[in-house]
């Protein structure tokens, strides 16, 4: 089947994905080159000039490579200057083989980050965890990946502490939920008291699993911060009848020059947090 034949057979959906992107391209990955590159017509701004665009080589490690090979979606914000765009790359099965569409589109507008963009009153429940009052998943993966942005394009420090309790299913198991939403409540008052309100946030990101987002933040620093939400948790007495005491395993991954996404850098995190449990918990691994 010819270049021009694969194409006339996806004719259809790329009229439907002009609607939605500026730009597409079909990207042959066997031979990494592009088929056909095309701009909405409804947009007059030209993206060859972006290096991450223009190219009409495919590098291996392109987010084109990276759909092709592991045969799923792949998103990656990418900035230049003022704007943000969002590049997403998947593969198309077609009767001789495999290709990949990689769309463009200017989300400058929808990712701006202001001061104010989370502190809407009629956002509070979609983003907020009902038992402790902190953030929620839904809002890491609102913000996070505009933290790593902002981080790269100001050429600014950022880590993340990724945090388990060690022993909840016990306290659980033994002594009832209740409880154990009790020390939750209680773990979670010491992060917020230990971060700093207008730079940081943290989400309850899972059961028993918090994710703290420390801007501007070096490694050393981390680290100290960590260890001093650590060490008041092991510090922290519930009264039931008797003390109950825990400990929580704390992962930093501190992020450097290399562009990763907002999922790369929580699993960073997460792996350094097993790390800690391996080590024996009630620690802290960087």
């Amino acid at each position: 089947m010819t270049d021009m034949t694969m194409l006339f057979a996806l004719e259809k959906e790329l009229d439907r994905y002009h609607k939605l992107y500026d730009a597409l391209r079909i990207i042959d990955p066997i031979h990494k080159r592009v088929l056909e590159r095309s701009d909405n017509p409804n947009h007059t701004q030209e993206y060859r000039h972006l290096n991450f665009w223009g190219n009409e080589l495919i590098s291996n490690d392109s987010i084109a490579m990276r759909a092709f090979q592991g045969n799923e979606c792949v998103m990656r914000l990418e900035y230049m200057a003022d704007s943000i765009f969002l590049v997403t790359a998947f593969p198309i099965e077609i009767s001789s083989g495999k290709l990949v569409l990689e769309l463009l589109k200017n989300v400058t507008n929808s990712l701006s980050i202001g001061s104010n963009d989370y502190s809407d009153a009629s956002n509070n429940l979609a983003l907020k965890d009902e038992l402790t009052n902190l953030f929620n998943r839904r809002y890491v993966d609102q913000r996070l990946a505009k933290d790593i942005i902002k981080a790269f394009a100001e050429h600014l420090p950022m880590s993340l502490v990724f945090l388990d309790v060690d022993n909840l299913k016990e306290i659980n198991d033994s002594l009832g939920h209740a409880f154990g939403d009790k020390v939750l409540v209680g773990i979670s008052d010491i992060i917020m008291r230990s971060i700093r309100s207008n730079t940081d946030w943290v989400a309850r990101y899972g059961g028993d699993e918090f994710l703290i987002c420390l801007n501007n933040t070096e490694a050393k620093e981390a680290f100290e911060i960590a260890e001093r939400i650590r060490e008041k948790i092991a510090e922290l007495v519930i009264l039931h009848g008797r003390k109950i005491k825990t400990t929580a395993s704390l992962g930093i991954y501190s992020i450097g020059e290399t562009e990763l996404s907002a999922a790369e850098a929580i699993s960073l995190a997460d792996h350094k947090m097993y790390e800690a449990k391996r080590n024996g918990k009630n620690c802290t691994m960087q």
